[in-house]
């Protein structure tokens, strides 16, 4: 058989997502049948040291230090902005106006303006966009949109979603990047709302209004070992402390243009949460529940069985029926959180060789970040805003 097309692809960040981006990029090919085979070109980062081992590591051809000169390459087809996302958006601009394709963590920019941007010079570049908010890609979830279009939990009432996580508690964790507003944009707010929201219109669909209150725990943190950044307010060295500038927790209620309210909480202040992200949806014929933290399982609940089997069934989503697990393990044996980078990663070289639909794309992060940014509107005026 020929050899199939390559995918050439850069990426733009090699700390925890370019890892996770990584796995998929190798992953994809050795577990589904793909159109066009990746390739992992070049890898971008500004610690040549550190980058060189990623590098070795994960098996990436080239090593760049410069961003843009990594995204100018000829033998570069997509561009993998795997970075904070203050970042995002000067990347992304200069990767389309280059012509490439582009897969892109979440949240997705700053600003609205930011996200509008990006999606403007996709689009006029005429390139695929993909805004990788992975936990679309879990089967459990990809079974519950299923359930909601045959009607299996009829018209939506509630949804009610939760993001919770521990590791800032400590009030001496340091004053890193994700708690200032300049690097950050916001705290858990949009960092963990930004994956709710997205399942949100995925699984609901789009919210019309939103009422948010926010609240800061902890004002002041130490700076981060090695010394001041550029945005904390004091003298340098071990004693020094600067401002937290973005939330620690909110808290959002929201009207669905269905009908359906909802409820969203994000906080770093739950003591015992590591990570977890729940849902629950509740209708006129039944009831969906999801824990990120039990990532197989989907709990459903139907009005329509016998009275004397009524409540919450548990459906293990790991038989070839349920979606992308014909191309994993035998029925029984769960996956996790890696694999649903790799979905992304499946689909994203579809859209690219057959021109299939993506999403959730730059378009559905527009969207997203115009919800966030609404609702921190909200929490400023202490008034219901309109989406």
């Amino acid at each position: 058989m020929p050899a199939k097309k390559e995918l050439r692809v850069a990426i733009i960040g090699h700390n925890f997502m370019g890892k996770a981006h990584s796995n998929a990029w190798l992953q994809a090919a050795r577990f589904f049948d793909l159109p066009l085979k990746p390739v992992l070109q070049v890898a971008c980062g500004r610690n040549e040291a550190a980058l060189r081992a990623f590098a070795d590591n994960w098996g990436w051809k080239h090593i760049e230090t410069d961003w843009r000169k990594a995204i100018a390459r000829d033998d570069v087809d997509v561009v993998d902005i795997s970075l904070p996302q203050y970042l995002h958006r000067e990347v992304a601009v200069a990767a389309a106006r280059a012509g490439k394709h582009l897969f892109c963590e979440k949240p997705m920019a700053l600003s609205i303006a930011e996200a509008e941007e990006m999606l403007a010079e996709a689009e006029k570049a005429r390139v695929v966009h993909y805004l990788n908010h992975n936990y679309r890609r879990t089967p459990a979830v990809r079974l519950a949109r299923q359930l909601i279009t045959e009607g299996k939990i009829g018209r939506i009432f509630h949804w009610r979603g939760a993001y919770q996580q521990d590791w800032i508690v400590d009030p001496n964790f340091p004053l890193t990047w994700q708690l200032q507003k300049e690097t950050a944009g916001s705290g858990p707010h949009n960092d963990l709302n930004s994956h709710s929201v997205d399942l949100a219109h995925y699984l609901v669909g789009d919210i019309k209004s939103v009422s948010c209150l926010t609240t800061n725990f902890i004002k002041e943190r130490p700076l981060p070992a090695g010394g001041a950044t550029a945005f904390t307010a004091g003298a340098g060295g071990a004693a020094a402390r600067g401002a937290v500038t973005v939330e620690d927790a909110s808290l959002m209620m929201v009207e669905f243009a269905s009908g359906a309210v909802g409820s969203f909480e994000a906080t770093r202040f739950a003591s015992g949460r590591k990570n977890r992200n729940t849902f629950e949806i509740y209708g006129s014929e039944g009831a969906l529940a999801f824990d990120l933290e039990r990532m197989s399982e989907l709990q459903f609940h139907s009005r329509n069985d016998p009275e004397h089997a009524q409540g919450f069934r548990t459906i293990l989503a790991t038989e070839p029926c349920h979606p992308y697990m014909k191309h994993w393990w035998p029925p029984g044996h769960v996956i996790g959180y890696e694999h649903a980078f790799t979905h992304g990663v499946v689909d994203f070289v579809s859209a690219v060789a057959n021109g299939t639909p993506l999403e959730p794309n730059f378009r559905d992060g527009v969207k997203c970040v115009r919800v966030l940014e609404t609702a921190l509107k909200s929490a400023a005026s202490g008034k219901k805003e309109l989406i």
